[in-house]
């Protein structure tokens, strides 16, 4: 359970959570870009039903304070149109060990259990902002998005843009709840690891590129 939050000035907490919400926007539209022109999705489906579970949990279930809430409306905006293209292109990359016919329940199953875990999580650590959640899964992200990379061999659906924006999106929330929570030693290792994993993606990605022919700063 979180102690209380030590107390910073307003305006930088306002500074820092609407700089989160800016570059978390941006990598959102820079996925549904890519995805639109590769004809691929591009985020892995455990992290999306995940980012949507959040987002919904925390936007109408457990109401973030403003300015947050309205960061999370636009978020989950974005994420339904991410959603939307997992299950137009998703069906190419689905493990052929199982049956066709189960994608869409595979689907269901992880978001209503991504959900739950995310609820049952507030409620356990009385953590009704979500901080444990999002650092988790953000951690989560960042391995299935290197994992994505791997496993693909190509760096289709993906680029720089994507995976710079989401370091930057990820460091600004990190350094708020640092300044708030000094003391977590749990959420200080998330961050780390969070930080590392992306820098890691994002030197796969550019040998990946270059090894394509591509340039890894291309235009979006």
């Amino acid at each position: 359970m979180l102690q209380d939050p030590v107390h910073i000035n307003t305006a930088l907490s306002h500074f820092l959570m609407v700089g989160s919400g800016l570059f978390w926007t941006i990598t959102y539209l820079l996925i549904l870009r890519r995805g639109y022109k590769d004809k691929l999705y591009g985020m892995p489906m455990v992290a999306l039903c995940a980012n949507v579970s959040w987002e919904f949990i925390f936007a109408f279930v457990y109401p973030h304070p403003q300015p947050q809430l309205y960061i999370d409306y636009l978020w989950l905006l974005f994420d339904v149109g991410i959603l939307v293209q997992y299950l137009q292109y998703g069906r190419r990359e689905f493990p052929r060990q199982l049956p066709p016919q189960s994608f869409y329940g595979t689907f269901l199953f992880t978001l209503v259990y991504c959900a739950l875990a995310i609820a049952f999580m507030a409620r356990e650590f009385n953590d009704y902002i979500g901080i444990y959640a999002a650092f988790a899964q953000n951690l989560m992200m960042s391995v299935l998005f290197v994992r994505m990379l791997l496993k693909r061999e190509s760096s289709a659906g993906q680029s720089m843009y994507i995976g710079l924006s989401k370091l930057i999106g990820t460091v600004f929330p990190s350094v708020l709840f640092y300044l708030y929570f000094p003391n977590s030693y749990l959420l200080l290792l998330l961050y780390c690891g969070i930080f590392v994993l992306d820098v890691t993606y994002l030197l796969l990605l550019s040998s990946k590129m270059k090894a394509e022919g591509l340039r890894p700063w291309r235009k979006v």
